[in-house]
């Protein structure tokens, strides 16, 4: 989450300081981690998977905690938390799909996801596309034992 408020996304790479274009950093953010933990084999994956579960939990917990302090009504919070839930898992799948495509497609699945018009998606898009690729590449060569200690290393993020 901390990455994920970097102020350089949004006063550098174009991306709205708005809940929605936060909450598209944060899934780009969950998402790499996510498939770090996806790709852990053998001894690993039991681990892995359990992590992963405890991650998605967290960011529902979060997703609460976060409506909350906005101002939204207990009666209304469970169900913006599942409408939250159900459209980052659909970021989250449809970024596995792309990367899996390769990086053209993966810069269209983040422009398609980002709260701006056209234009400015894809610019942003471009910006943050290389970085999301390099967070794949980093974290997949980081071991399994530091994220469950919580020591996630992500890239220095260029502005450029």
């Amino acid at each position: 989450m901390a990455q994920a408020r970097l102020p350089i996304y949004y006063q550098r790479l174009g991306v709205p300081d708005t809940l929605n274009g936060r909450f598209v950093v944060l899934s780009l953010h969950l998402f790499a981690v996510l498939h770090r933990l996806k790709g852990a084999g053998g001894q690993e994956a039991a681990t892995a998977s359990a992590m992963a579960q405890a991650l998605s939990d967290r960011f529902a917990a979060d997703m609460e905690t976060v409506l909350r302090e906005i101002g939204t009504g207990d009666l209304a919070v469970p169900k913006k938390v599942r409408k939250l839930v159900a459209e980052g898992a659909g970021l989250l799948e449809g970024y596995e799909r792309a990367v899996a495509e390769g990086s053209d497609v993966l810069e269209v699945a983040i422009a398609d996801a980002l709260p701006l018009d056209n234009g400015a998606a894809r610019a942003a898009s471009a910006k943050l596309t290389p970085y999301v690729n390099e967070v794949l590449q980093e974290l997949s060569a980081q071991p399994l034992h530091a994220f469950c200690a919580g020591r996630v290393c992500f890239p220095k993020i260029s502005g450029e």
